[in-house]
């Protein structure tokens, strides 16, 4: 199955096809309104204003799995995401990342990139790292999405091309990005 075959739920309750986006650049995103990497909203929201003219697409999908960080509606998100923070890109429903409800996406998106660690230099990665340590003995060995704000990067072929780890620069995602256009 290629990335364009799969389904998500959109914000109305109805589903969706990510055929819509084919040849275009994706960055996949799960979000929360309530994480200390929410202030990436603002920021995704720059990268999304310098290449949406370009072929690229920020596709969002909140998710309440890590310490029920968001626990709104999605009306209640979108409005959050779109007033506080002045986000334009599309946003899906609300959705889960890991385990038996997972979104079939997620699963696909995770075999093509698993986990490779988070980046050394940002703040809040030692709090990151002992919350993996006491979930997830084994975190460092398996692609399950870590926490909010996980980012895969796609192709205008569909190739699932990079993961991006909570606290990631969004300096190197967007030369990332930029390199792709």
């Amino acid at each position: 199955m290629t990335l364009y075959e799969y389904n998500v739920p959109l914000k109305d309750g109805t589903q969706g096809n990510l055929s819509q986006y084919k040849d275009q650049v994706l960055l996949i995103v799960n979000t929360a309104t309530q994480c200390g990497f929410t202030p990436e909203y603002k920021e995704l929201e720059k990268i999304y204003e310098t290449y949406h003219a370009k072929g690229f697409e920020i596709l969002d999908f909140p998710c309440n799995q890590f310490k029920e960080q968001a626990p709104e509606s999605i009306d209640e998100i979108d409005r959050i995401c779109t007033l506080n923070w002045g986000t334009t890109y599309p946003r899906f429903g609300k959705i889960e990342v890991n385990g038996a409800g997972e979104l079939p996406l997620y699963t696909y998106l995770k075999s093509k990139q698993s986990f490779s660690g988070f980046e050394k230099t940002h703040k809040l990665t030692p709090i990151l790292e002992g919350l993996m340590a006491d979930r997830d003995p084994d975190y460092q060995n398996n692609s399950n999405i870590k926490w909010n704000f996980t980012k895969f990067l796609v192709d205008r072929k569909g190739n699932v091309v990079a993961r991006f780890e909570p606290g990631q620069d969004l300096a190197k995602v967007s030369a990332a990005i930029e390199a792709l256009l």
